[in-house]
Protein backbone atom coordinates (compact mmCIF):
# COMPACT_ATOMS: atom_id res chain seq x y z
CA UNK A 1 0.00 0.00 0.00
CA UNK A 2 1.72 3.56 -0.97
CA UNK A 3 2.16 5.31 2.22
CA UNK A 4 -0.21 8.29 1.46
CA UNK A 5 -2.90 5.84 1.13
CA UNK A 6 -2.13 4.44 4.75
CA UNK A 7 -1.43 7.70 6.23
CA UNK A 8 -5.32 8.65 4.95
CA UNK A 9 -6.83 5.34 6.36
CA UNK A 10 -5.52 5.85 9.45
CA UNK A 11 -6.51 9.52 10.27
CA UNK A 12 -9.71 8.36 8.80
CA UNK A 13 -9.93 5.46 11.11
CA UNK A 14 -8.78 7.65 13.82
CA UNK A 15 -11.48 10.17 13.19
CA UNK A 16 -13.50 6.89 13.31
CA UNK A 17 -12.86 6.32 16.71
CA UNK A 18 -13.32 10.05 17.88
CA UNK A 19 -16.86 9.18 16.37
CA UNK A 20 -17.31 6.55 18.69
CA UNK A 21 -15.90 8.00 21.66
CA UNK A 22 -17.98 11.17 21.16
CA UNK A 23 -21.31 8.97 20.45
CA UNK A 24 -21.03 6.85 23.53
CA UNK A 25 -20.28 9.44 25.76
CA UNK A 26 -23.42 11.61 24.81
CA UNK A 27 -25.62 8.74 25.28
CA UNK A 28 -23.74 8.03 28.33
CA UNK A 29 -24.11 3.93 27.11
CA UNK A 30 -23.45 1.42 24.37
CA UNK A 31 -20.32 -0.05 23.03
CA UNK A 32 -17.01 1.38 22.70
CA UNK A 33 -14.69 -1.53 23.03
CA UNK A 34 -15.51 -3.69 20.04
CA UNK A 35 -16.23 -0.71 18.32
CA UNK A 36 -13.01 0.46 18.48
CA UNK A 37 -11.78 -2.86 18.07
CA UNK A 38 -13.30 -2.92 14.35
CA UNK A 39 -12.94 0.42 13.45
CA UNK A 40 -10.01 -0.38 11.11
CA UNK A 41 -11.67 -2.99 9.47
CA UNK A 42 -14.77 -0.87 9.08
CA UNK A 43 -12.65 1.81 7.57
CA UNK A 44 -11.10 -0.34 4.85
CA UNK A 45 -14.52 -1.90 3.91
CA UNK A 46 -16.23 1.67 3.52
CA UNK A 47 -13.35 3.67 2.13
CA UNK A 48 -11.20 1.33 -0.13
CA UNK A 49 -13.18 -2.18 -0.55
CA UNK A 50 -16.79 -2.15 -1.01
CA UNK A 51 -18.77 -0.83 -4.43
CA UNK A 52 -21.07 1.64 -2.75
CA UNK A 53 -22.72 5.29 -3.02
CA UNK A 54 -23.52 7.53 -0.12
CA UNK A 55 -25.69 9.64 -2.39
CA UNK A 56 -27.79 6.46 -3.48
CA UNK A 57 -27.74 4.07 -0.47
CA UNK A 58 -30.02 1.78 -1.74
CA UNK A 59 -28.67 0.92 -5.37
CA UNK A 60 -29.51 -2.47 -6.19
CA UNK A 61 -26.06 -3.88 -7.65
CA UNK A 62 -24.08 -2.11 -4.27
CA UNK A 63 -22.27 -4.28 -1.63
CA UNK A 64 -23.88 -5.65 1.38
CA UNK A 65 -22.71 -4.85 4.68
CA UNK A 66 -24.27 -6.72 7.85
CA UNK A 67 -22.62 -5.85 11.38
CA UNK A 68 -23.57 -9.34 12.95
CA UNK A 69 -21.98 -7.70 16.18
CA UNK A 70 -25.14 -5.06 16.16
CA UNK A 71 -23.90 -3.89 19.72
CA UNK A 72 -20.85 -2.52 17.64
CA UNK A 73 -23.30 0.21 16.08
CA UNK A 74 -21.26 3.07 17.32
CA UNK A 75 -18.46 2.21 15.03
CA UNK A 76 -20.49 0.87 11.95
CA UNK A 77 -23.14 4.38 12.79
CA UNK A 78 -19.35 6.28 12.78
CA UNK A 79 -17.98 5.12 9.64
CA UNK A 80 -21.22 5.54 7.86
CA UNK A 81 -20.85 9.33 8.90
CA UNK A 82 -17.82 9.85 7.92
CA UNK A 83 -18.05 8.23 4.30
CA UNK A 84 -20.75 11.00 4.02
CA UNK A 85 -24.61 8.75 4.42
CA UNK A 86 -25.27 11.28 7.25
CA UNK A 87 -24.09 13.99 9.45
CA UNK A 88 -21.36 13.17 11.68
CA UNK A 89 -22.97 15.84 13.86
CA UNK A 90 -25.97 13.01 14.13
CA UNK A 91 -23.30 10.62 16.23
CA UNK A 92 -23.92 12.71 19.38
CA UNK A 93 -27.73 11.75 18.99
CA UNK A 94 -26.82 8.18 19.98
CA UNK A 95 -29.52 6.29 21.92
CA UNK A 96 -31.64 9.78 22.54
CA UNK A 97 -35.20 9.32 22.05
CA UNK A 98 -36.83 10.40 18.86
CA UNK A 99 -32.80 9.83 17.61
CA UNK A 100 -32.22 7.66 14.30
CA UNK A 101 -29.38 5.94 15.73
CA UNK A 102 -30.79 3.24 18.35
CA UNK A 103 -28.61 1.21 20.02
CA UNK A 104 -27.95 -0.71 17.56
CA UNK A 105 -28.39 -1.07 13.61
CA UNK A 106 -31.67 0.00 12.58
CA UNK A 107 -31.74 -0.26 8.75
CA UNK A 108 -35.58 1.25 8.71
CA UNK A 109 -34.23 4.25 9.89
CA UNK A 110 -30.30 4.56 9.30
CA UNK A 111 -28.90 5.34 5.46
CA UNK A 112 -26.18 2.73 4.46
CA UNK A 113 -27.47 -0.05 7.24
CA UNK A 114 -28.18 -2.92 4.86
CA UNK A 115 -29.60 -5.79 7.81
CA UNK A 116 -31.02 -4.78 11.50
CA UNK A 117 -29.17 -6.42 13.75
CA UNK A 118 -28.72 -7.21 17.70
CA UNK A 119 -30.08 -10.56 18.45
CA UNK A 120 -26.28 -12.25 17.97
CA UNK A 121 -25.69 -15.18 15.52
CA UNK A 122 -28.48 -13.77 13.39
CA UNK A 123 -26.22 -11.29 11.37
CA UNK A 124 -24.15 -13.57 9.66
CA UNK A 125 -27.51 -15.79 8.99
CA UNK A 126 -29.07 -12.70 7.03
CA UNK A 127 -25.80 -12.46 5.31
CA UNK A 128 -25.61 -15.92 3.79
CA UNK A 129 -29.08 -15.37 2.65
CA UNK A 130 -28.15 -11.81 0.75
CA UNK A 131 -25.14 -13.71 -1.25
CA UNK A 132 -27.21 -16.33 -1.84
CA UNK A 133 -29.34 -14.28 -3.53
CA UNK A 134 -27.07 -12.56 -5.10
CA UNK A 135 -25.45 -15.32 -7.11
CA UNK A 136 -28.85 -16.88 -7.58
CA UNK A 137 -29.32 -13.21 -9.45
CA UNK A 138 -26.40 -13.45 -11.13
CA UNK A 139 -25.31 -9.87 -9.41
CA UNK A 140 -21.81 -8.89 -9.15
CA UNK A 141 -21.89 -8.49 -5.76
CA UNK A 142 -19.83 -9.11 -2.38
CA UNK A 143 -21.49 -9.51 0.98
CA UNK A 144 -19.31 -8.56 3.98
CA UNK A 145 -20.27 -9.24 7.68
CA UNK A 146 -18.22 -9.17 11.13
CA UNK A 147 -19.07 -11.15 14.05
CA UNK A 148 -17.59 -10.86 17.45
CA UNK A 149 -15.41 -13.86 18.82
CA UNK A 150 -18.07 -13.79 21.79
CA UNK A 151 -20.91 -13.99 19.11
CA UNK A 152 -19.87 -17.33 17.83
CA UNK A 153 -20.54 -19.21 20.96
CA UNK A 154 -24.28 -19.01 19.47
CA UNK A 155 -24.85 -22.24 17.76
CA UNK A 156 -26.47 -20.38 15.02
CA UNK A 157 -23.03 -19.47 13.85
CA UNK A 158 -22.10 -22.52 12.72
CA UNK A 159 -25.31 -23.91 10.93
CA UNK A 160 -24.86 -20.37 9.06
CA UNK A 161 -21.34 -21.37 8.09
CA UNK A 162 -22.58 -24.55 7.14
CA UNK A 163 -25.17 -22.94 5.13
CA UNK A 164 -22.10 -20.74 3.38
CA UNK A 165 -19.78 -23.45 2.67
CA UNK A 166 -23.05 -25.79 1.35
CA UNK A 167 -24.19 -23.02 -1.26
CA UNK A 168 -20.25 -22.10 -2.32
CA UNK A 169 -21.06 -18.80 -1.51
CA UNK A 170 -17.51 -17.38 -2.61
CA UNK A 171 -18.57 -14.01 -2.98
CA UNK A 172 -19.43 -14.34 1.03
CA UNK A 173 -16.79 -12.83 3.65
CA UNK A 174 -17.21 -13.53 7.03
CA UNK A 175 -14.77 -11.25 9.14
CA UNK A 176 -14.36 -12.42 13.16
CA UNK A 177 -13.33 -9.49 15.50
CA UNK A 178 -10.82 -11.87 17.52
CA UNK A 179 -10.16 -9.42 20.12
CA UNK A 180 -10.42 -11.98 23.11
CA UNK A 181 -12.91 -10.32 25.40
CA UNK A 182 -16.53 -10.34 26.13
CA UNK A 183 -19.09 -8.66 27.95
CA UNK A 184 -17.80 -11.41 31.64
CA UNK A 185 -14.18 -11.68 30.64
CA UNK A 186 -11.75 -13.37 28.05
CA UNK A 187 -13.59 -15.42 25.61
CA UNK A 188 -10.81 -18.04 25.82
CA UNK A 189 -12.26 -18.72 29.76
CA UNK A 190 -16.11 -18.38 29.44
CA UNK A 191 -15.98 -20.50 25.87
CA UNK A 192 -12.92 -21.59 24.70
CA UNK A 193 -13.27 -21.48 20.24
CA UNK A 194 -10.05 -22.21 19.54
CA UNK A 195 -8.29 -23.29 17.18
CA UNK A 196 -10.48 -21.11 15.06
CA UNK A 197 -8.40 -21.31 11.66
CA UNK A 198 -8.61 -25.22 12.02
CA UNK A 199 -12.44 -24.97 12.49
CA UNK A 200 -12.88 -22.49 9.81
CA UNK A 201 -11.09 -25.13 7.53
CA UNK A 202 -13.01 -27.76 8.51
CA UNK A 203 -16.23 -26.05 7.19
CA UNK A 204 -14.93 -25.64 4.17
CA UNK A 205 -14.08 -21.82 3.92
CA UNK A 206 -10.89 -20.04 2.36
CA UNK A 207 -9.47 -18.97 5.96
CA UNK A 208 -7.33 -15.98 6.30
CA UNK A 209 -5.68 -15.21 10.09
CA UNK A 210 -4.31 -11.71 10.03
CA UNK A 211 -4.07 -8.13 12.40
CA UNK A 212 -7.36 -6.61 12.07
CA UNK A 213 -5.59 -3.51 13.23
CA UNK A 214 -3.04 -2.94 10.62
CA UNK A 215 -4.53 -1.73 7.08
CA UNK A 216 -1.27 -3.72 5.56
CA UNK A 217 -2.51 -7.11 6.63
CA UNK A 218 -6.30 -6.00 5.89
CA UNK A 219 -5.23 -4.90 2.20
CA UNK A 220 -4.00 -8.36 1.86
CA UNK A 221 -6.16 -10.07 3.21
CA UNK A 222 -8.97 -9.12 0.83
CA UNK A 223 -6.52 -9.35 -2.35
CA UNK A 224 -7.21 -12.81 -1.45
CA UNK A 225 -11.08 -12.83 -0.82
CA UNK A 226 -11.02 -10.79 -4.15
CA UNK A 227 -8.68 -13.75 -5.78
CA UNK A 228 -11.21 -16.78 -3.73
CA UNK A 229 -14.05 -15.61 -6.70
CA UNK A 230 -14.99 -18.58 -8.38
CA UNK A 231 -13.23 -21.06 -5.85
CA UNK A 232 -16.71 -21.49 -4.70
CA UNK A 233 -15.47 -21.45 -0.94
CA UNK A 234 -16.92 -18.70 1.15
CA UNK A 235 -13.91 -16.15 3.40
CA UNK A 236 -13.32 -16.34 6.72
CA UNK A 237 -10.83 -13.67 8.12
CA UNK A 238 -9.84 -14.09 11.73
CA UNK A 239 -9.10 -10.42 12.81
CA UNK A 240 -7.19 -10.26 15.74
CA UNK A 241 -7.39 -6.89 17.39
CA UNK A 242 -7.58 -5.26 20.51
CA UNK A 243 -10.85 -4.54 22.44
CA UNK A 244 -10.66 -0.80 22.60
CA UNK A 245 -7.98 0.21 20.45
CA UNK A 246 -7.07 3.65 20.00
CA UNK A 247 -7.58 4.44 23.66
CA UNK A 248 -4.80 3.79 26.10
CA UNK A 249 -7.17 3.20 29.12
CA UNK A 250 -9.81 1.58 27.38
CA UNK A 251 -7.54 -1.15 25.52
CA UNK A 252 -7.67 -5.27 26.62
CA UNK A 253 -10.03 -3.61 29.32
CA UNK A 254 -13.07 -6.13 29.82
CA UNK A 255 -15.39 -3.33 31.56
CA UNK A 256 -15.45 -1.21 28.14
CA UNK A 257 -17.67 -3.68 26.71
CA UNK A 258 -20.81 -1.63 27.37
CA UNK A 259 -20.18 1.34 29.23
CA UNK A 260 -19.76 5.17 27.99
CA UNK A 261 -17.63 7.26 29.16
CA UNK A 262 -17.84 10.22 31.80
CA UNK A 263 -16.61 13.25 31.06
CA UNK A 264 -13.47 12.95 32.33
CA UNK A 265 -12.64 9.97 30.75
CA UNK A 266 -14.44 11.75 27.04
CA UNK A 267 -11.46 14.41 27.38
CA UNK A 268 -8.91 11.84 28.12
CA UNK A 269 -9.90 9.76 24.87
CA UNK A 270 -10.62 12.52 22.79
CA UNK A 271 -7.03 14.43 23.51
CA UNK A 272 -5.22 11.00 22.84
CA UNK A 273 -6.85 10.43 19.65
CA UNK A 274 -6.55 14.07 18.42
CA UNK A 275 -3.01 14.17 19.28
CA UNK A 276 -3.13 10.85 17.56
CA UNK A 277 -4.48 12.45 14.50
CA UNK A 278 -2.45 15.40 14.59
CA UNK A 279 0.35 13.26 14.32
CA UNK A 280 -0.38 11.33 11.66
CA UNK A 281 -1.75 14.59 9.48
CA UNK A 282 1.90 16.02 10.46
CA UNK A 283 3.80 13.34 8.59
CA UNK A 284 0.85 13.29 5.58
CA UNK A 285 1.93 16.99 4.85
CA UNK A 286 5.47 15.89 5.60
CA UNK A 287 4.92 13.18 2.68
CA UNK A 288 3.56 15.45 0.62
CA UNK A 289 6.29 17.84 0.65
Amino acid sequence: MLKQDMLQLKMTATRVRMGIIEATHAAKSGHPGGSLSAADALTYLYFKEMQIDPENPQAPDRDRFVLSKGHAAPGLYSVLAERGFFPVEDLRTLRHLGSYLEGHPNMNTVPGVDMSTGSLGQGVSAACGMALAARTQKKDINVYTIMGDGEIEEGECWEAFMFASHYKLDNLCIMIDVNGLQIDGATSSIMNSEPLDQKMDAFGFNTIVCNGNSFNDLEQAFVLFDRSHGSGKPTCMLLHTTKGMGVSFMENAVAWHGKGPNDEEYQRAMAELQAAHDQLEKEYEQWLK
